[in-house]
Parts: C-alpha cells; structure tokens; sequence
C-alpha cells in the first residue's frame, strides 16, 4: 500500500532557479539548462559553462549536490534529472532544484514517481500563465501529489528501475567507445595518411608517395582522388507540415516525424517527435536505416550541419529544416567523414559572413571529398560496419529497455506489479 502525499512535504527545499541569463563562457563550471535534462539523468554532451563568480552567485540560495533532483518548470515543464555524484553545477533559466528529505523518501524513488504518468499528468493540466507557454510554477510545484511507498518497496522499486537505466547507460558507453574507435581510425587513415601499406607499415610514415591536389590544396596519397560528395551520396529535403498536420500518435497511419531537435551531438534521439499521417510524407521524405539525418535550418549556426545515423529500424519521417544524407557507396566511409573536423569545418566557413542560419544542398554536394583507392576502402568498411551493427544493435535494444521501464514504471507505482 501507499500514502498520497504532497511533494513540498517529501522536500527539505525547493529552490527557484536565478531570474537571470548567465554570462556564457566556452569553458569554466557547467550550467544545467533545459535540455541537459534527459531520461532522470542529466546529459553532459552539451554543456553550457559560466565563471566561479557567477557560480558562486547562482548557488547562492542553494548549491545542487548529489542525489538533489532538478526538474523544469517550462519549455518543456516537469523534466526531470538527478545530480550524479561529485558533479559540479549550477542551475540556468526556468528551473528548479529540489533538495530531498531522505528520512522520508529515497532520492531515486521520488525520481521515477516524478517521471511517472500519475504526476506527469498532473503537470501537464498545470498551466498558470495563460499563454502558449505552460509553466510550472513553485506553489504548484510544491502541491504536486506523489504516491509515497515504504522505504522497502522503495529500494525495491528504484533498485529494478535503476537496474534497466544502468544497462541503458552501459550500452551508451559502449556505443560511445565504438563510434570512437571508428572516428580514430579515419583520423589515422585519411587525415595523416598511416593506413597499411603492401607492407602492412603505416603508408605516410614509412615515406609513401604523396601527390600535390589543388582541390584542397594540399598533399593526398598518389594514386587517391577528390570528389565532390554529390557524386557520391543522395541528397533529400524533409517534409513541410503546419502545426495542423499534427496528429497525436495513436492516429491511425500516424508516422513520427524527426527535427532538428532530435539531433544531440551525433546522436539520433526518438523521444519528442511529432505526428503526421501517412498521406502527408512522401517516400523520399522517410529516413531509413543507417542512412544519415543532417540539420540544414538552425537559431544558431553551432547546431548547422549536425548529423546523426539513423541505427533503427522502424519508418520515421524527417521535416524540413533537416535533409537525410544516402551514400550510394562506401556508407561507412561516408558516414564518418560526416562526422569528422574536416567536414564541420568545411560547414563553417560556408556560413560565416552571412546572417542567415541555414545551409543549402549545393553547401553538401559541392564539399569535396577524398576517394581513396578502392582496397583501402573496403577494408576500412569491412572494420567499420561491424562496429555500426553492434551500434545499432545496443540503440534498439536500448528502445525496448526504455519501453519496459516505462511500462513498468506506473504499474510498479500504483501497485499493480509488487517485486518479489
């Protein structure tokens, strides 16, 4: 059994973030914005970073500490996430750090109970300001009913819970450590130029022949080419829609639609899509497996050209500020070099000295590209899709430990489902 019980009585604070925009340094002590939170935990791949005296300023009511839980209050609200152990941090704009009472409840346990349906649906009939925004207020906040187990069923709880993220986490990591892998040996390939000769000897190192390419302006290995990248990939534009198009997902012929939100580093996140129905996407405009998602259309020019691969296997659409990248070949090969310095760099220059925060196809297809000789090739493709398979492979599995978790999770709530 469980009590019903208010969130303000389970905190021993709950502390409103500074009303203010920090000052952004490239470095220094990270800030917690929005959109670091993801999933209960919070994501480090994009961090923002301030100065220790504006630090120590935004701390001053209250410094976020381990296991403390930060949730939003808008844009979206009741997002949650838990400070990790020995993470430094402070809180940026419309959030809210709550400091548990742990004599009361456990920390995880109150995480989940707030990522449940039962009060992520009494966050979403929370709408205070009256506009468009939804906003979550602290007095609502605090009123916020949660259902409240025994310590036991607690540990219970947060510990099955807890055992589904970890693997999620784990399977991350190793995703992570492949696609570095990958990234390091095209850097040793094709930008020093030390793949295997004859001889099995790094070519470059051990004095190979390198010939002068006034394309790049620069030396390749003799016998190498330079092609522009529309001679090797398709290129395809996503779907227009208006906010009426939408659909909720249960429509029937309902296919999710990806923006450029749902690219995060090189990572493909299906949390957070829209909806249209069938009728309304083309088949140029589905992205399908291991082809890759490129954001053309962006507010800031740090996030133009961001591209992710697509490792599922279900149909997704893209919209229009995105385009989907198909190699007609050597897809590893390409799929890296997208993902290298060389080609963000190359993107970079394209948008600087304008105010307009998009690129065209013609800024893909004209970027030029080396081909090396087609052995070279293949053995870096018969290496690197190996690692991609294992990718793909962890992302899915990844999808259906996340819909067991949150199957899971009201059951396990609301008692339907005890852990023996």
């Amino acid at each position: 059994m469980y009590n019903i019980i208010s969130l303000e009585s389970l905190c021993k604070k709950i502390i409103d973030c500074p009303h203010s925009t920090p000052k952004w340094q490239n470095e220094g002590i990270p800030v917690i914005r929005n959109y670091n939170l993801k999933n209960g935990k919070i994501d480090c791949k994009n961090l923002s970073f301030v100065s220790e005296e504006d630090y120590k300023e935004r701390v001053r009511r209250a410094i976020p500490e381990e296991s403390d839980i930060i949730i939003s209050r808008e844009a979206p609200m009741g997002v949650v996430g838990i400070v990790p152990k020995g993470f430094q941090c402070c809180l940026g704009q419309r959030l809210v750090l709550l400091k548990i009472d742990k004599s009361k409840c456990l920390p995880k346990y109150l995480l989940y109970t707030l990522m449940s349906e039962y009060v992520q649906l009494q966050i979403r009939r929370i709408n205070q300001t009256g506009s468009i925004v939804s906003n979550l207020n602290i007095s609502s906040l605090k009123e916020l009913k949660i259902l409240l187990h025994n310590f036991e069923e607690q540990r219970k709880i947060a510990n099955i819970l807890s055992a589904i993220d970890d693997k999620i986490q784990i399977n991350n990591q190793i995703n992570q450590e492949l696609e570095a892998m990958a990234k390091t040996l095209y850097d040793y390939w094709f930008v020093q130029f030390d793949f295997p000769d004859q001889n099995g000897k790094p070519y470059k190192s051990s004095g190979g022949k390198m010939v002068y390419t006034p394309e790049l302006k620069r030396e390749i290995p003799e016998g190498w080419k330079v092609e522009k990248l529309g001679e090797l990939i398709q290129l395809e534009r996503g779907v227009t829609y208006a906010k009426s198009d939408i659909v909720e997902k249960t429509t029937n012929d309902a296919i999710g639609v990806l923006r450029a939100t749902n690219i995060t580093g090189n990572v493909m996140d299906l949390n957070d899509l829209v909806y249209l129905t069938k009728d309304k996407i083309n088949n140029k405009q589905i992205i399908k497996q291991n082809e890759t998602l490129i954001v053309m259309s962006s507010g800031s020019k740090e996030h133009l050209g961001k591209n992710a691969i697509n490792y599922y296997e279900e149909v997704i659409g893209f919209g229009a500020f995105c385009s989907k990248i198909v190699p007609q070949k050597y897809s590893a090969y390409i799929n890296t070099f997208l993902q290298s310095s060389e080609f963000k760099g190359y993107l970079l220059k394209q948008s600087m000295g304008t105010n307009i925060n998009n690129l065209t196809n013609s800024d893909i297809l004209d970027c030029r590209i080396i081909l090396p000789n087609e052995e070279i090739l293949d053995k870096f493709e018969n290496m690197v899709e190996k690692n991609i398979k294992l990718i793909s492979n962890n992302y899915i599995q990844n999808q259906e430990l996340t819909q067991l978790r949150d199957w899971l999770l009201p059951m396990l709530m609301n008692g339907q489902v005890k852990v023996e």
